[in-house]
């Protein structure tokens, strides 16, 4: 069924930029950020979603996308699974033709995403001060495409990290990323806890910061 282009969304912004996270790390891509989250993480670095933005058609979202001529595109947020027009939005730029990535916290239901979509789920450690919100029946909808992300603050939120990795066998399901809170846990000391321990995980930064810092919109 086509997508209902009348639906409307509340926008913070809609870029064309590097991606700097997950394995899509270093791909031109186009970049749809929702307003709006639930969760409100110590560390999160775009509190500027949280509230304003634009409101926007659907048929508007993928007008401005368009005019990037760009084929990755990433939704993200804020949490974009707060806002129910993201679900059509998600179908609709697959049935463009993009291909597609949501950047959600797991603390919302999955099960009504396209399935086209690749899932990029940030599972909040305890040092983020919402580690409860997960919803982990999530992980049962995850697939090989997907990715699981854990941003670790700490040795504490490393050790959590790494048994709730264990415990639900996580590898087997996807690939898993660990990386470190900017300005709080030193790169090289994650890097040799994941050597040490042997993890089979995907250590990363985020490019985007090491290319602009903290400049909004890139």
């Amino acid at each position: 069924m086509p997508a209902d282009l009348s639906i409307r969304l509340r926008i913070s912004e809609i870029f064309h930029s590097i991606q700097g996270e997950s394995t899509r790390a270093g791909l031109p891509s186009v970049f749809v950020r929702l307003t709006g989250c639930p969760l409100r993480c110590s560390w999160c670095d775009t509190e500027y979603a949280f509230s304003g933005g634009e409101s926007l058609s659907l048929e508007e979202v993928l007008a401005r996308v368009a005019r990037f001529a760009c084929r990755t595109v990433c939704v993200t947020g804020g949490e974009p699974l707060a806002q129910k027009g993201c679900l059509a939005l998600l179908a609709a730029l697959c049935d463009e033709g993009y291909d597609v990535s949501l950047e959600t916290s797991g603390a919302i239901e999955i099960a009504g995403v396209d399935a086209r979509v690749a899932i990029i789920m940030d599972i909040k450690a305890p040092g983020s001060g919402e580690a409860e919100k997960t919803l982990w029946k999530n992980l049962d909808r995850l697939g090989a495409r997907d990715e699981i992300k854990f941003v670790l603050a700490s040795a504490a939120d490393y050790a959590w990290a790494r048994e709730v990795l264990e415990r639900h066998r996580l590898g087997e399901r996807c690939c898993v990323l660990f990386a470190p809170v900017q300005g709080q846990l030193d790169p090289a000391q994650l890097a040799g806890w994941i050597l040490r321990d042997r993890l089979a995980v995907r250590f990363q930064l985020q490019l985007h910061k090491i290319l602009w810092g903290s400049e909004r919109g890139k």
